[in-house]
C-alpha cells in the first residue's frame, strides 16, 4: 500500500491510499480517482513530505513529531464533504447500472471483452476485489454503500 498526498484541478489537496504507483496510474488514467472535496476527476500527485523516523535520542527514546493543534472530527463529516458524497452518490446510481454481488464477475467479463462497457457499481468481497486489481481491472471504491431497498 502507498499512501500519495493529492491535488486536483481545482486547487483542492487531500491523501489517498493506493495499491502501488501502478494501481494509482491506472486508476487516474481512467478517470477513476475524483477530489475528496469537489468531485473533480483532473487529480495528479502532489508535493509530499517523505515520512523517516526519527532517531533514537540518549536516553532510547524516540522524538515525537510536532502535533497539530487542529484536530479533525471523523465522526461528526462536514456539510461540504456530506453534499459532494451525496452529488457523488446521485451521479453514480443516474449513470451506472447497480449489478448486485455479481459485481466482481460482471467487471471482469468487460474487461475480457465478454461483455459490453458500460458503467456498473456494486458489491464485492475485499478478496474479490484484490483479485480484480491483480489483474489489471480499473476499479475503485465508493465511499457508500449501494441503497437497499425494504419491503
Amino acid at each position: 500500500m502507498i499512501q500519495y498526498a493529492l491535488k486536483c484541478s481545482e486547487g483542492h489537496t487531500f491523501d489517498s491510499w493506493f495499491q502501488s504507483a501502478e494501481a494509482f496510474d491506472k486508476l487516474a488514467s481512467a478517470k477513476m480517482v475524483t477530489c475528496a472535496i469537489c468531485g473533480c476527476a483532473q487529480v495528479a500527485k502532489a508535493i509530499m513530505t517523505p515520512r523517516v523516523r526519527p532517531a533514537r535520542n540518549a536516553k532510547g527514546k524516540t522524538e515525537n513529531a510536532p502535533v497539530s493543534n487542529e484536530r479533525i472530527n471523523v465522526a461528526t463529516p462536514s456539510p461540504e464533504i456530506e453534499k459532494v458524497l451525496a452529488e457523488m452518490r446521485r451521479h453514480v446510481e443516474k449513470n451506472s447500472d447497480y449489478v448486485g454481488k455479481d459485481f466482481a464477475s460482471e467487471a471482469r467479463k468487460m474487461h475480457l471483452g465478454e461483455a459490453p462497457e458500460r458503467s456498473i457499481y456494486g458489491e464485492a468481497r475485499p478478496d474479490e476485489a484484490k483479485s480484480l486489481i491483480e489483474d489489471g481491472v480499473p476499479v475503485a471504491p465508493l465511499p457508500f454503500l449501494p441503497s437497499r431497498k425494504t419491503n
